[in-house]
């Protein structure tokens, strides 16, 4: 896909360089408004939302002394009809602020569930209790409140590497095409200004998420 839409820039490009002089100047705008809505940034900043999305989904997932739900949900079942989430095979309820229920609505199912948590290896440790399963969650000690926190802080780091991979390839893809005199300077120049501006934006987040989570680990 992305070969045919950089062809067909390119067919845009040399058209217009070869008939601008003979072309009305509301189709002269027409199509350079369509390249430059072609070569947006919007794929790029997708890539860095989905970094974003999986810091979340990891935050959520990590054991802080309290239940919840979003401890077990992202956890993959093997199951005779394939991998399947936790969530998909039951219901997953809090019974008390240390304690997780899965009732799955297959009960041949309950193994899998079982297992599947201890493979997961997140310090939990599951209960079948013949019609469902138990987790119950241990209060954190101070050590390992500062444990979770040095997680927190090194997940974090790993999304701004992944949302500066994501800014690398935005800079170079409207380097190409600027040296490829597909836009010039001035769009270029744009380009990287709002690069840089989704870029913070997606940093900012990060250190909101961090600081957050940290405080919230040794408020506990």
């Amino acid at each position: 896909m992305k070969i045919v839409l950089t062809i067909f820039i390119d067919f845009l490009t040399i058209f217009i360089a070869t008939w601008s002089r003979c072309l009305p100047d509301s189709v002269y705008l027409f199509f350079y408004i369509l390249i430059t809505i072609l070569m947006d940034i919007t794929p790029y900043k997708q890539q860095m939302e989905k970094a974003i999305a999986h810091l979340e989904a990891g935050l959520k997932a990590l054991q802080i002394g309290r239940a919840s739900t979003g401890l077990v949900e992202n956890i993959d079942v093997e199951t005779p009809y394939g991998n399947m989430k936790i969530p998909t095979l039951g219901h997953v309820t809090l019974m008390d602020a240390q304690t997780i229920k899965i009732e799955p609505r297959d009960k041949t199912n309950l193994k899998h569930i079982e297992k599947s948590i201890y493979d997961a290896d997140i310090g939990l440790a599951p209960q079948n209790e013949g019609s469902y399963v138990l987790i119950k969650i241990p209060p954190l000690t101070q050590d390992r409140r500062v444990e979770i926190t040095k997680q927190v802080k090194a997940l974090g780091e790993d999304i701004k590497a992944r949302v500066r991979i994501a800014r690398q390839d935005a800079m170079k893809e409207s380097k190409r095409i600027f040296d490829a005199k597909e836009i010039g300077e001035d769009e270029h120049k744009r380009n990287e200004k709002e690069i840089d501006v989704v870029v913070k934006s997606m940093n900012d987040k990060v250190d909101e998420y961090i600081k957050n989570k940290s405080e919230e680990v040794m408020k506990i």
